[in-house]
Formats: structure tokens, C-alpha cells, sequence
């Protein structure tokens, strides 16, 4: 077997990762190669995501996957998912309440609304990121940020554009580092402009929020805001998009779970989406002191990347794990995470994604998928084209 790599991925296995990963798992659930540690069992993941000996910081004292100086790697370190304690608690504490529970509850009617409005007059045949699947959260996200509604394809875009500095797709394209830090550049520009506006007229968004925040006794800089600001658009809506149109296409296969879920979509079901096919699967960290994983030795400073999706398919853990059961007992997958870098949006993500497909499986009516391409990128994984032609 040869040495894994998150990189040069065939388009076959692009769209069906598991394949590989359980080749992999089988062999061990923890591979070394080319100077990383490859976690892929479910109780390594968890091991890895939780404990305090692996954080987002590497040794030389960076976070952020962007080794060049530029607009990007300053916006980036500001992400809440590059910060280490005792940052990442203090920002996230500002932000935790903004996520709650009851705050997303609230929403509810709003995310519904959104979504009944993007599903009106869709034609027969159609693009699902384009026309939903992107579209929906980025706009609940936007509404969070109090940025204007008109402005969401060009905050696509950009986010889009932000992606690809990725490891995996920087690899692959040599101006990939160019247009992430163009659009990076944009984006700060935009949210910069915004900042000052709430400096000036705050109100009851996000942004002002933030503004007004302090963390020991100091306002969070226009950087950590920017920043964060940035984060939240971008990571905030990657993810639904991802399980969204993922879902589609597991069900489209699945006319036996799609009937199920066309009788009511559940949060049982909405978890057993994303641990089946995660937004996102592979995750990194740095171990900061010599650690044991499942019998192998980690030292201090090596680099670890765990890999979400095979976690989360693991037969140690979960029974049939390459099957769809929406009545499966309740347990952690990996999907968002754990531990202290769980996604600080997963509640609202949650919603969207029951409220999103309970509205879409019905207007799809019956329907088949067409084409469908995946951006080289095993790691920010989803599709950006689904076309579905829908029926009845």
C-alpha cells in the first residue's frame, strides 16, 4: 500500500473517498507519511480533537496552513480555528452566544423563509449549489453579519476564491496563492468599510457586536474582527453547502432513505448525514508534547491530520457504517468536529440543513442528478456543480 497523501486524488475517488479511507483504517487507524501523522480510526480522532497535546499552533508558532506574507496569512491567523488558548477562548466566549441555542431557535422562521424564497420558480433542470445549497446559508449568514443581501454571489465568489490557497488545491494550481490573496485583500477591504460603519452606527448584528466587545480590558482589533468576520462567511457556509449537496446525491442513490426522509427530515437524520459524508474531511493539528495514539508514539512537533471521514465510517464504532440509518443510536461522529474547535456553528448549520432539505426534497419531487464536479480538494470537500432535474 502505498503512502497516503491528501493530495493527487483521481476524480472517481474524489467523489467516493471511502473506498480509500477504509483501505486504509484496515491497515491501521494510524499511518505516518512524509514526515505527518494520518489518524484514521474513531477513538484516535477523538484522542486527537480532544486532548490538550494537540493544538492549531505548530512549533515555529503559526496556525494558519498559509506560509507566504500577505494579506491572506494576516487575515487567517485571525481565524477562530487557527487560534490556540487562551485567544481562541476569549473570542469564541464573545461569539458563543451569537450561535446558542435559543438564538438559532429564533431564527428558524427566517432560515424558512429564505429558503421557500430561493426554492419559488426553480426550473426543471437546474444547478443545486447555484441556485441553493450555496445561496441559502450564505444568506442567513450574511442577515448574522448585517451585510446587504445584494452583495452575497460576490461573497461566494470571494470565498471561493479564498479556498484556494488550500495545501491540496494550491498544489495543483500554481496562481492559486494570487487569487486567494486578491480576494482576501477584497474582503478585508469590504469588512474593514463595514467595521467603521458599525464604529459609527452600530446595531444588532455581528459586526456591532463584535465592535463593541472587549477581551482583557481591550476592543478586538480591526484584524481580529476582519478576520473573524471573514471566518464566519466563509466556514460558516462551506459547510452546509457541502452536506446539502452531498445529501442530495446520497439519496438520489437511496430511493429507500429518500422516501424515509420525504416523510419528515429529523435532527436524527440531519446527523447521520454528516457523519456519513462530512463537510470537511480532514482536519490538522500539531502535537505539542510527545504523545501515544492508539499504541504509536506521537513526538512533540510532529504534524497530525485527522482524517474526519474515515472516522466517522469506522466498524469499530458504528454499525454498518457505509449505510444510511436515520434511527441510528445516538453517539459523537466527527462531522463538526470535537472539543474545543467543535464548530461554533454546528447548532445553526444543524437547522439549516433540517429546514433546507425538508423544503427541497418536496419541490424536487422526483428527481434525478446530472452532471456533477468536484474541485480537487479531499479536504474542503463537496461538490460545486449538482444538476438535478426535477419531476412532479
Amino acid at each position: 500500500m502505498k503512502p497516503f497523501s491528501l493530495r493527487d486524488w483521481s476524480d472517481a475517488d474524489l467523489r467516493d473517498p471511502f473506498p480509500v479511507f477504509a483501505r486504509y483504517l484496515a491497515a491501521g487507524p494510524v499511518h505516518f507519511a512524509d514526515g505527518t501523522c494520518y489518524v484514521f480510526g474513531h477513538d484516535a480522532a477523538v484522542q486527537v480533537l480532544t486532548s490538550p497535546a494537540f493544538g492549531r499552533r505548530s512549533p515555529s508558532g503559526g496556525g494558519s496552513p498559509v506560509t507566504r506574507s500577505s494579506a491572506l496569512r494576516t487575515m487567517v491567523e485571525n481565524w477562530l480555528v487557527f487560534l490556540d488558548p487562551p485567544r481562541h477562548t476569549e473570542l469564541r466566549s464573545v461569539l458563543t452566544k451569537e450561535f446558542s441555542p435559543s438564538v438559532v431557535t429564533n431564527l428558524r422562521p427566517r432560515i424558512t423563509a429564505i429558503a421557500e424564497e430561493l426554492l419559488a420558480g426553480l426550473p426543471m433542470t437546474f444547478d443545486l449549489v447555484e441556485r441553493f445549497a450555496a445561496p441559502l446559508p450564505i444568506l442567513v449568514i450574511s442577515e448574522l453579519l448585517g451585510v446587504p443581501r445584494a452583495d452575497w454571489g460576490w461573497l461566494r465568489a470571494m470565498a471561493v476564491d479564498l479556498q484556494q490557497a488550500s495545501s491540496v488545491r494550491a498544489a495543483a494550481n500554481p496562481d492559486a496563492h494570487a487569487v486567494a490573496d486578491r480576494a482576501a485583500q477584497e474582503l478585508r477591504d469590504y469588512f474593514l468599510t463595514l467595521v467603521e460603519k458599525r464604529r459609527s452606527d452600530p446595531g444588532d448584528d455581528l459586526v456591532s457586536l463584535m465592535v463593541s466587545a472587549q477581551t482583557r480590558g481591550e476592543p478586538l482589533s480591526s484584524d481580529e474582527i476582519v478576520g473573524t468576520c471573514v471566518h464566519l462567511m466563509t466556514a460558516g457556509h462551506e459547510t452546509t453547502t457541502n452536506v446539502l449537496a452531498k445529501s442530495v446525491l446520497a439519496l438520489a442513490a437511496r430511493p429507500a432513505a429518500l422516501a424515509e426522509l420525504r416523510r419528515g427530515v429529523t435532527p436524527a437524520a440531519v446527523e447521520e448525514l454528516v457523519r456519513f459524508d462530512p463537510p470537511v474531511q480532514a482536519v490538522g493539528r500539531w502535537a505539542h508534547e510527545d504523545a501515544v495514539v492508539a499504541g504509536y508514539p506521537i513526538p512533540a512537533g510532529a504534524k497530525v491530520m485527522v482524517v474526519l471521514g474515515a472516522a466517522n465510517r469506522d466498524p469499530a464504532r458504528f454499525t454498518a457504517p457505509d449505510s444510511l440509518l436515520f434511527d441510528r443510536p445516538g453517539g459523537r461522529n466527527t462531522g463538526f468536529g470535537l472539543g474545543i474547535h467543535y464548530c461554533l456553528g454546528a447548532t445553526l448549520a444543524r437547522a439549516e440543513l433540517e429546514i433546507g432539505l425538508g423544503l427541497l426534497l418536496p419541490a424536487l419531487g422526483g428527481f434525478s442528478t446530472g452532471e456533477v464536479e468536484f474541485p480537487h480538494d479531499i479536504v474542503f470537500h463537496g461538490p460545486h456543480r449538482v444538476v438535478v432535474t426535477r419531476r412532479g
